[in-house]
């Protein structure tokens, strides 16, 4: 555990000391132990030092009372810096999935003397405004031209249902839910193993200090959502590869927006990949990750 501002981060650490380190970066409202275990493995067998963690009100991490201390994405982001501190590194070979790819290209460009390459997994571009497409999509506004690509139309089907449905009703309803969202997330081109996520999610629920606080997430975007800067990816100096899924169903299209906006990045579609690292993923995407960690 390492300490924040009034709570502290619950961290993990794999790997030899003296290895190359990376840090994993989940995306909002989830915790870090969906960087899968098998998927870590690959990168320290290759010789990595992996750090990963939970942002704050998700996991073991410490819960907020939001209206007693508010917080904006920025403070998620200086969380990653903390982590950074925390294990004594300068600098390390940042990986973020989703809104963590968001945080990854904001420290790149803010930050770039700690950041030795970037990795940015199922994300959208830094100052796309992709919470502002996200939620004309899930109203059924028009998207103005220029917009980022919207959210596959299941996508839009399925949350628009969520945000309609009542509370889950006890435990069991909440895994059927949480089960439902990794299947829609998961996307359609690869087998879902049902059995396994509902360990994983079963995991998850048992490791919440308080699972309904990962809203806080959404109240800190409301509270800045001018947090991004715009047009600021043309700074970004660390070598970055971009990963999206062929199947992508939340942000369609981004990943090949970063990599165009990014001097010199690299993009890199996986067959069949939806939002989420499948089994079927793991050594293609561990592989790319650690070719990449070696420039």
């Amino acid at each position: 555990m390492i300490e924040i501002d009034g709570g502290e981060l619950w961290t993990e650490e794999f790997g030899d000391v003296t290895h190359p380190p990376i840090l994993l970066v989940m995306g909002s409202m989830t915790q870090g132990i969906l960087w899968p275990d098998e998927f870590v493995g690959r990168l320290v067998a290759a010789g990595r030092r992996v750090v990963r963690y939970d942002h704050r009100d998700t996991g073991k991490s410490a819960t907020f009372d939001f209206e007693k201390q508010p917080y904006t994405w920025l403070d998620i982001k200086d969380d990653v810096l903390r982590v950074l501190d925390a294990y004594g590194l300068d600098s390390a070979h940042l990986v973020g999935h989703s809104a963590g790819g968001l945080l990854g290209q904001l420290i790149a460009v803010e930050h770039p003397e700690r950041v030795r390459t970037l990795t940015v997994i199922g994300s959208s571009p830094l100052g796309g405004r992709e919470g502002e497409v996200l939620m004309r999509a899930l109203t059924g506004q028009p998207q103005p031209e220029g917009s980022l690509p919207p959210p596959r139309p299941e996508f839009v089907e399925f949350y628009t249902k969520w945000i309609a449905a009542p509370p889950p009703s006890d435990r069991r309803e909440q895994i059927d839910r949480m089960i439902a969202e990794a299947r829609l997330l998961h996307g359609t081109a690869l087998p879902f193993d049902e059995d396994a996520e509902r360990r994983l999610q079963e995991r998850v629920l048992e490791r919440a200090r308080d699972l309904p606080a990962v809203v806080n997430h959404r109240l800190a975007h409301a509270a800045s959502p001018d947090f991004e800067p715009v047009d600021a990816l043309g700074r970004v100096k660390a070598p970055t590869l971009v990963i999206e899924g062929t199947h992508e169903p939340a942000k369609p299209g981004h990943g090949a927006i970063i990599a165009e906006r990014i001097p010199g990045a690299e993009l890199r579609m996986i067959d069949g990949m939806g939002h989420m690292l499948p089994p079927q993923a793991y050594e293609e995407l561990a592989t790319a990750i650690v070719r990449h960690t070696r420039r």
